[in-house]
């Protein structure tokens, strides 16, 4: 990756919806020449994908809520089981395993029609290995890459 490859990341960080015309005005490029790039970061594996951002309305006014959770022991097979659980769980947008007093850190988004009530006892609770779920709703959100 060279100089030009970081300017076109940066470029469609920004705005994935640029055209190879538009990207290569940008960078200094021939619009062929930005879209054989392009393609060459994708096959690298460095441009992952592309996807749309959309309004709070769009997405249906969901609620913010982030869940610490503490699992029963962090053995391998505990935490496998528990992560691939999590995987099916469509509320829950983004997972990380953390450092410090809990295990993982849930963002989990609640749409008007469901409860978070419904959500903890149903989902959360039921997961593999939960010891303990530590729930803080969101109360405003600042700002945000999406």
């Amino acid at each position: 990756m060279d100089s030009i490859d970081g300017k076109i990341i940066a470029q469609l960080g920004q705005d994935s919806g640029l055209t190879s015309e538009e990207l290569g005005g940008r960078v200094g490029l021939s619009p062929s020449a930005a879209h054989r790039r392009v393609k060459t970061l994708e096959q690298q594996g460095l441009i992952l994908g592309y996807r749309a951002r959309l309004s709070r309305e769009a997405r249906g006014n969901p609620s913010t809520v982030f869940v610490s959770v503490t699992l029963t022991d962090q053995r391998q097979a505990t935490m496998m089981a528990f992560e691939q659980a999590l995987a099916r769980t469509a509320q829950v947008t983004e997972a990380h395993l953390m450092s410090g007093e809990s295990d993982y850190l849930l963002k989990v988004l609640v749409h008007e029609n469901d409860s978070y009530e419904r959500i903890h006892r149903e989902v959360l609770s039921a997961l593999p290995g939960v010891h303990r779920l530590v729930t803080q709703f969101t109360i405003r959100t600042l700002a945000t890459e999406e």
